[in-house]
């Protein structure tokens, strides 16, 4: 699998980016799930999810989100967000993103929301 490098994060963040950022922080606090994500469709359509962690289904919030989106019909993906604790984003996660986006922004925050990086094509 490719190597996936993050960059610091833009001085000013985009409002379209912000608002998936605003719905992945919103879904990890109201789940009180590891990771909450989002993603925004190439129709401009967002998708929020949280980790799943059952006995026999483990998805990242990334994933998840982007198997809400293709279950909806999304064809394309312009950016995603993911809310963590973790230091990166995994690599499952940032390739469940590229199946569907190659070129799109992985944006990581923390918990309060603040875009800690971007993994980038």
């Amino acid at each position: 699998m490719a190597e996936h490098v993050e960059v610091a994060a833009p001085a000013e963040l985009d409002p379209e980016d912000a608002k998936i950022v605003t719905l992945a922080r919103s879904t990890r606090a109201r789940t009180g799930a590891a990771e909450g994500a989002a993603v925004r469709d190439t129709d401009g359509r967002t998708y929020a999810a949280c980790t799943v962690a059952l006995p026999s289904l483990r998805l990242s919030a990334l994933q998840a989100a982007v198997a809400a989106a293709v279950a909806s019909g999304a064809e394309g993906l312009e950016a995603a967000a993911v809310v963590t604790d973790a230091d990166a984003v995994d690599a499952d996660s940032v390739a469940a993103v590229r199946d569907l986006g190659a070129s799109a922004p992985v944006l990581r925050a923390d918990a309060r929301g603040e875009v800690a990086g971007v993994v980038g094509a």
